[in-house]
């Protein structure tokens, strides 16, 4: 393994150009291939990143030329990239959500398992450096117990184009793109989620998938947790975190936090607010030091699987119209790159 760690992009869509920006920003790691099945694609992403191109993930993964891949494909196609790279020993960390039905997710972490390499998913916002100020903070009591966290991502989007509105594709709507950002945030933040009910709002595009979603969450000890999330509604706010504790409050903004101490102090301003190149460089340095033998705080798959079982939770919740209990598979001993499934 080379000094800088040789990284494989597999998707060259969107998405992938901000870890193509991060990658170069960085230091830990290089970008030394690209694969798509779309040839034109993958050959101008290679080409503006100085790397290879392949016309497929298998194509890549039998060059030898990564240590480890970057899955960037819609996510209907997540399960087989992720079990073949897997398979042939490749760390993966792959895009959210991890996966569009939860078989999906168990095959994909017992690959993991089976194989001995890490599989993680993508969760930006826990790179954040504001979002890992206050989860140090919380540790430290700095606002008491926390009891209560509002996450607001809401935005005006024409999403009928894009894949993200095909379910065959997506697996659903703004619950599963958004919201599993969201979910992981509350797991992050507060802990465990245990019950969830989630409320579909009018439907303001012309779309097969939901694009406005309330969901409410409870975590193991009691917290409480309100997400807000939509494609077709703006909520112009400052933060997109703000979190209750018997001793004060934080919020984190998109330019800026500010902490209160006690319930009626004064606000005290912190942070720089949200970077997305900052937190995608700070997410693959983490993923490249857990592969070198650091002590980094990468979700696992064991996070990535449990993300899932909140998501279709949800999605059942939404269904029956009731709060619904979220299943839960315990983090197994001597396993710390994957859940086992039996």
């Amino acid at each position: 393994m080379s000094e800088r760690m040789r990284l494989g992009l597999v998707g060259a869509g969107a998405i992938a150009g901000a870890y193509v920006d991060a990658i170069a920003a960085g230091k830990s790691a290089e970008l030394v291939a690209v694969a798509d099945t779309n040839a034109e694609a993958a050959n101008a992403m290679a080409e503006k990143a100085g790397c290879v191109a392949f016309p497929s993930h298998l194509a890549l993964a039998e060059s030898g030329l990564c240590d480890a891949v970057i899955v960037t494909t819609p996510p209907s196609t997540h399960e087989q990239v992720a079990v073949d790279l897997l398979s042939a020993k490749l760390p993966v960390l792959c895009e959210k959500p991890l996966s569009v039905d939860l078989k999906s997710a168990f095959n994909m972490t017992r690959a993991a398992t089976e194989n001995g390499v890490l599989l993680s998913m993508a969760s930006k916002f826990r790179f954040c450096d504001d979002v890992v100020q206050v989860h140090d903070m919380l540790k430290a009591g700095e606002i008491g117990t926390p009891t209560q966290l509002d996450n607001v991502f809401t935005g005006v989007v024409d999403m009928t184009k894009r894949w993200n509105s095909d379910p065959e594709l997506s697996g659903g709507g703004v619950l599963i793109d958004n919201g599993t950002h969201s979910v992981d945030i509350v797991r992050y933040l507060l802990g465990s989620i245990t019950e969830v009910q989630a409320i579909a709002g009018p439907r303001m595009q012309q779309m097969l998938v939901e694009d406005s979603v309330t969901l409410m969450a409870r975590t193991e000890d009691g917290k409480q947790a309100r997400i807000e999330t939509s494609w077709s509604v703006h909520k112009d706010l400052p933060w997109f975190i703000a979190i209750y504790g018997t001793e004060g409050s934080i919020e984190i903004g998109w330019k800026g936090s500010r902490i209160r101490r006690g319930r009626t102090g004064a606000w005290e301003n912190f942070g720089t607010g949200y970077d997305k190149v900052a937190s995608f460089k700070r997410q693959i340095d983490h993923f490249v030091g857990v592969l070198q033998g650091g002590d980094y705080m990468l979700p696992d798959a064991h996070d990535a699987l449990s993300s899932v079982l909140v998501i279709q939770a949800a999605y059942r919740s939404m269904t029956r119209g009731a709060w619904t209990r979220v299943e839960h598979w315990p983090r197994p001993a001597n396993v710390p790159v994957a859940v086992q499934v039996s």
